[in-house]
């Protein structure tokens, strides 16, 4: 009995394995997306009904851990203890996917209709499940397909990504009534017909939207981009503020000789806590203090600076002021010399990185997954609260932007809520993305390398610009800094600039420089933006009614057995 088993359990990890490889490599950098279209067929042909439960789950779960292992190295230079734990709990996804599977396969029920439930149904779910993971999605595979992802104006990152699921769920359909010899169904003629045409009902869509684009695009302010390269161990040591703002400086000075309105830095570059009611309670000589005072020297006279650095909260204890708050924030130094009197501070922040959970409400649990932190002392960020709207004017012509930091245009409600006013009805002009994704590079022979990380946020931030028509300006330490327009359009050129001219060689051992080029303007509101991730909410569901079915029956067929 055991040789039987071993095979079966072989056979299952190559059929799982299958799908794995092809959903790797459908997303950036390696850009296979026609992979994308048949992924999970190998998936779905392996959770045959027959095959028992304690040789199908191990087998996926395995496979689905080595599949995100390899797929989140990345992760290894924040937390090893955090990048094994995430891991753990994301390759528990494909349990539940195979026992979905299973039970629809068990009732013959068509997977070209079911597939969109279960697989873009975890993917919703997966969104928003332990502050969201918007990552490695079937949609993100098609970033370049222009055409075929303007639907998500309308539906959402997600509805680029159940069109995937259709064609998967067809394949098997058409694969397993082969194997059965059951080609002349009447739906196998009507199932291929309806997908093709929806498919290409969404393409026609998409390519109307992008001939009509004209109407709605107009040129925006000349903006520059910094962007540093940094290695976190190096940008972590605040002895090294000073030679890092120095060098802000330089890459800045030329954004503001060709023209910019308003220069961009990366995340949190600037070592210090810029607040003005923080700075305060220092004295003149603070480091601080002395880093506030030469970038309102240096914004004064050129244009507006938009700086990446820590805020706080102060309050009194005792008599004496103490730090009550810190913040993730984006702070917009004026022509005037002056900072501005609003700040952004980070509202979505990354668990582990920037707040370990349950420090109120369960200390020993605090305090024993706090040792999967990067940091070896207690380190909490407070997030944020308001959805901040920046303004830049000059010549007569005003623009209000918002901002995002770091993995903040992976989340596409806050993006939608900083996009779109809803007391005011205004919409912003566009966003900038603000990131340090030093955290996510290698390092040989003294240099950077890049990794897999750096191209698969450029193509993730792509559906936050179609979804809601909205140009974004990326600044990132290590790369990949450029202009995605609200076409999901990623642009390889500039106006002037040091950095490559192809957007993804901005990366690597001497990916440091600046560029400035025009923003696009797009003056349409989208039905996402007004009313959100409503796809999400359907598909979320269906997958836990499947599920819930696959339950009830489970627990009915154990009572049928032992009656008593």
């Amino acid at each position: 009995m055991a040789g039987p088993k071993v095979k079966s359990f072989f056979w299952l990890g190559v059929s799982f394995a299958a799908s794995a490889v092809l959903l790797t490599i459908c997303q950036a950098p390696y850009d296979c997306s026609w992979a994308a279209w048949i992924a999970w067929v190998p998936f779905m042909l392996a959770c045959r009904p027959q095959t028992p439960s304690k040789i199908l789950l191990p087998a996926v779960y395995l496979v689905w851990l080595i599949y995100w292992l390899a797929n989140l190295y990345w992760l290894i230079g924040v937390t090893v203890p955090g990048y094994a734990a995430f891991c753990l709990v994301q390759a528990c996804y494909g349990p539940v996917l195979a026992i979905a599977v299973r039970f629809v396969r068990k009732r013959d029920w068509p997977l070209t209709l079911l597939a969109p439930l279960i697989f873009v149904g975890a993917e919703a779910w997966q969104g928003v499940l332990f502050t969201g993971f918007g990552w490695y999605f079937l949609a993100h595979s098609q970033y370049r397909n222009l055409a075929m992802i303007q639907i998500c104006e309308l539906f959402g990152q997600l509805g680029v990504s159940v069109l995937i699921a259709l064609v998967n769920g067809l394949m098997a359909d058409l694969l397993l009534d082969i194997g059965q010899r059951r080609l002349k169904r009447w739906s196998n003629l009507f199932k291929p017909a309806a997908v093709g045409l929806l498919i290409g009902l969404s393409w026609l869509y998409g390519k109307t939207r992008l001939d009509e684009s004209g109407r709605f695009l107009s040129d925006g302010p000349l903006l520059g981009v910094v962007q540093t390269n940094v290695p976190s161990h190096v940008k972590e040591i605040s002895e090294n503020g000073p030679a890092i703002l120095e060098s802000l400086f330089e890459l800045s000075t030329p954004c503001f000789e060709a023209g910019a309105w308003m220069t961009i830095w990366p995340e949190t570059m600037v070592l210090a806590t810029l607040n003005p009611d923080y700075l305060f309670y220092l004295p003149p000589d603070s480091i601080a203090g002395d880093f506030d005072r030469q970038i309102r020297r240096f914004a004064k006279d050129r244009g507006y600076l938009l700086v990446g650095a820590h805020s706080a909260r102060v309050i009194f204890s005792g008599g004496e002021p103490v730090v009550a708050d810190q913040y993730n924030s984006a702070f917009l130094y004026e022509p005037t010399g002056q900072q501005s009197s609003i700040r952004y501070d980070k509202i979505h922040l990354v668990p582990f990185g920037e707040y370990i959970p349950f420090r109120d409400t369960l200390p020993w649990l605090y305090e024993m997954i706090r040792r999967l932190s990067p940091y070896d002392y207690d380190y909490n960020l407070t997030p944020g609260r308001r959805y901040t709207r920046f303004h830049i004017e000059k010549e007569g012509k005003r623009y209000g932007f918002g901002v995002l930091i770091c993995y903040e245009d992976t989340d596409p409600t806050l993006c939608r809520k900083m996009v779109l006013d809803k007391k005011e009805g205004t919409k912003a002009d566009f966003l900038v993305n603000i990131s340090n994704d030093g955290w996510y590079v290698r390092y040989k022979d003294g240099k950077i390398r890049p990794t897999v990380e750096l191209a698969q946020r450029m193509a993730i931030t792509v559906f936050r610009c179609v979804e809601n028509r909205v140009s974004v300006v990326r600044s990132v330490n290590t790369g990949i800094s450029c202009v995605i327009d609200s076409l999901g359009c990623i642009h390889d050129n500039y106006l002037e600039g040091s950095l490559p001219r192809p957007a993804i060689e901005r990366k690597g051992p001497d990916a440091e420089g600046w560029f400035v080029d025009s923003i696009v303007l797009d003056s349409r509101v989208t039905f996402f933006t007004r009313y959100g991730r409503w796809l999400d909410v359907l598909l979320g569901i269906s997958l836990v009614v499947i599920l819930a079915f696959a339950g009830i029956e489970k627990l009915l067929g154990k009572k049928k057995r032992n009656p008593l």
